[in-house]
């Protein structure tokens, strides 16, 4: 536990509004996301600036205590919840929520580390600029959790990770002292890249304060488009004919089982599916433009898949007639875990495999997985564009008590869906990180060159451990 005289050193740099010691405005942040982990802490740091970033973080290097860098407590793998021990203070960015430029000139806004991601939407759509990654909890996360993951979402396909997106970054390492990176350079040879390795850190390095991001031309005009397909493989077929006819202007490719869309369909009031044959699979797809040129996208599209009916890659499809059909196609998309929970206990998985293996391994798994498992059923949907896959393993039918078979099963499961991914040359994180959750399967599977080379990263950042304790990083004896 940290002493009193500890925290009052803390409250005579940040000041009144920058030290929360109430129980009960700290105990929100002290559970993930999912429920799944919970910790403690005695205060909540609260920096207004990057200064008093890095006044607390020079603090805390003194004094050994650890600290737990947090935005919007959005981790879906415990990422961001302090140890149960009450050894570490939560450092939470979210007073910092300034987007101090943004210039549709340069196509880059300057983002301070607390930044909603839909407050960074709505500002760029003022100025006929987006910035382009998107995902269910927009309204909550936040730029530096999303930098300190390297989210990813539904628009990968065409414009990458937030990796791709951040072109500088600001961030405090673990002695106090502040790297200032925002300059959005091209060209800039200057050895290791400090940017790239603070992005997907998790906080283990340092704390992420603001960063330049691009943005892109706002929509012009755009067409969704959904397809029943009868197999991944066919699914495949699709996407590679779309990327002959669309070119770059493909923005989502969407991968949805029959199984998936029937939990939308029985759990989520006013939802329909889009097209009048119901298939094995089905794919959502999106064309964007950011210009009114012709042919127009919705053009584009319908050739498109009339040749892949004409084909036999496609078995039905609907193009949405106007924005709030499209809206009503994505919005069976984004219910899919929702509808998935209504179903009853699972484990869910956020893994990648190699583009070219994902159908086969869509079908396999699950195939091998309710083998394995007897009474378990197993389905998936994601991102074919860039071989996401989130993978799910239902309890089976009639399971009440989801947390006990979870204890009895769960292990096991997660050994054998990592080890099938592995063994196809895949991740066992595709865009949710590690933190707490992953940790050890990433031990386990991982080359001991990689952990390594991990280890003397964090070593040489981080001596005294500090940052974000517990998460990424393997322990000695998990690999």
């Amino acid at each position: 536990m940290t002493g009193q005289s500890i925290i009052d050193r803390f409250s005579s740099l940040l000041g009144s509004k920058g030290v929360i010691t109430d129980r009960d405005d700290i105990a929100p942040w002290l559970t993930d996301w999912r429920g799944r982990y919970h910790g403690a802490a005695d205060a909540i740091l609260a920096p207004a600036n990057t200064q008093e970033v890095a006044a607390a973080v020079a603090l805390a290097s003194e004094t050994g205590i650890p600290l737990v860098p947090q935005g919007g407590n959005t981790s879906m793998v415990g990422g961001a919840t302090p140890p149960a021990d009450g050894s570490a203070l939560i450092l939470s960015l979210r007073r910092m929520n300034h987007i101090r430029a943004l210039s549709p000139d340069d196509n880059l806004a300057i983002c301070e580390a607390g930044v909603i991601l839909s407050s960074l939407h709505d500002a760029a759509a003022a100025v006929a600029r987006r910035f382009p990654l998107s995902l269910g909890a927009k309204g909550s996360a936040t730029i530096g959790g999303l930098i300190s993951t390297n989210a990813g979402g539904t628009q990968v396909l065409r414009h990458g990770t937030m990796r791709a997106l951040v072109e500088g970054i600001e961030a405090v390492l673990p002695d106090g002292s502040i790297f200032e990176g925002l300059d959005a350079l091209k060209k800039d040879n200057r050895g290791y890249d400090i940017k790239q390795l603070l992005i997907g850190a998790e906080g283990t390095l340092g704390i992420v304060t603001a960063a330049s991001l691009r943005l892109v031309p706002a929509i012009a005009a755009r067409a969704v488009g959904w397809i029943g397909v009868r197999s991944p493989d066919d699914a495949l077929a699709l996407l590679r004919l779309a990327e002959t006819h669309l070119g770059d202007s493909a923005e989502g490719f969407e991968i949805i089982a029959d199984d998936g869309l029937g939990h939308v369909l029985s759990h989520i009031p006013g939802t329909r599916c889009p097209i009048g044959t119901r298939t094995p699979w089905h794919v959502l797809i999106e064309v964007d433009h950011a210009d009114m040129s012709e042919p127009g996208p919705a053009q584009r599209l319908e050739s498109a898949l009339a040749q892949a009916l004409e084909r036999n890659i496609a078995v039905d499809a609907a193009i949405a007639v106007n924005d709030a059909q499209a809206e009503a196609f994505w919005r069976i998309r984004e219910s899919l875990s929702e509808a998935e929970r209504a179903q009853g206990p699972a484990l869910q998985y956020d893994i990648s495999v190699p583009v070219a293996r994902m159908p086969a391994f869509m079908v396999d798994a699950a195939d091998a997985a309710e083998r394995a498992f007897p009474g378990t059923t197993a389905s998936s949907f994601g991102h074919l564009g860039d071989g996401n896959v989130h993978f799910h393993v239902r309890a089976p039918k009639g399971t009440m008590d989801g947390p006990a078979w979870i204890a009895a099963q769960g292990q096991a499961i997660n050994t054998f869906i990592h080890d099938a991914v592995a063994a196809v040359g895949g991740s066992i994180s595709a865009e949710h990180g590690i933190g707490q959750m992953k940790r050890a399967e990433f031990g386990r599977l991982a080359s001991p060159a990689r952990i390594a080379a991990l280890r003397a990263i964090k070593t040489a950042f981080d001596p005294k451990g500090i940052m974000n304790p517990g998460k990424l990083i393997p322990r000695r004896d998990e690999g």
